[in-house]
């Protein structure tokens, strides 16, 4: 028998999360004191952002968690949305986060004192943060603050390989917090391309189904798409062109229905 499909079953451990939480911006916040006034102002490869652009918004990712504990909890009843609804509705924001990172650029002139500062509002709220039974008013409805947490450890994660890439030296990337990106992320797919038809393996941290049709149950599934957790990152986050990385091998895919490429990116 396959792997279940865990899109809508798959819980976080808040504990874990937290240590990964932590860990991921205490890499990020080494890493920026050490760049360089040379390295600050290279591309980041995101679109119009140099790497200081990058490391205020990296800076407001952080900041958003004690921004939203310091708000009214919304009523239970009020709509929700989870981690895959989440990263299917980034887009929609994508140009407002932009215009927002753009205005905090021309203030923040040291970006690592600015993600300093976000660190030391985040350090007393951690344990709140991680509560599955507290509710923050994100943008898209009521989120569980364990998932809004979760959704940090995407940002981080995603923006830590931007950074990497950018100053071409590599920072930690936690593997907690990876592990969690990766099953965000594929869930994710799994919710955008609902059914049973190919099945995606990002090794060691995640398995998960899609694509309408045929349901495999027996054997070895006969559309399979492998590949290894940054690339998969890349992918689902746009980085990577779905060709691309068929074309250098870093991407495997086995049988006439494996083309994730009409359903990517999953995070805009």
């Amino acid at each position: 028998m396959p792997p279940a499909n865990r899109t809508r079953s798959r819980t976080y451990e808040p504990v874990r999360v937290r240590k990964a939480l932590t860990a991921q911006v205490e890499a990020l916040a080494a890493a920026a004191h050490a760049l360089t006034g040379a390295q600050r102002a290279l591309p980041s490869g995101l679109p119009g952002w140099d790497v200081h652009h990058l490391l205020v918004h990296i800076a407001r990712q952080i900041d958003a968690v004690p921004l939203l504990l310091a708000m009214p909890e919304p009523d239970a009843t009020a709509p929700s949305v989870d981690l895959s609804a989440w990263v299917r509705s980034t887009a929609d924001w994508a140009a407002v986060l932009d215009e927002d990172t753009r205005a905090d650029a021309v203030e923040a002139t040291d970006a690592a004192a600015r993600i300093d500062a976000a660190v030391e509002q985040l350090e007393p709220v951690l344990e709140a943060a991680v509560r599955p039974d507290l509710l923050l008013p994100h943008r898209f409805g009521a989120m569980r603050a364990l998932d809004f947490t979760v959704t940090r450890l995407v940002e981080l994660v995603v923006h830590t390989d931007d950074l990497s890439r950018a100053v071409d030296t590599p920072v930690t990337l936690d593997r907690q917090a990876l592990a969690a990106t990766v099953r965000v992320l594929a869930d994710a797919l799994a919710a955008k391309a609902p059914g049973h038809t190919v099945e995606v393996r990002v090794p060691p941290f995640a398995v998960t189904q899609c694509v309408d049709g045929p349901r495999h149950t027996r054997g070895t599934p006969p559309h399979v798409v492998e590949t290894d957790p940054l690339t998969w990152l890349r992918l689902a986050t746009g980085r990577t062109a779905w060709e691309a990385a068929l074309a250098d091998g870093s991407v495997s895919a086995g049988g006439t229905r494996a083309d994730l490429g009409p359903y990517l990116p999953v995070l805009g």
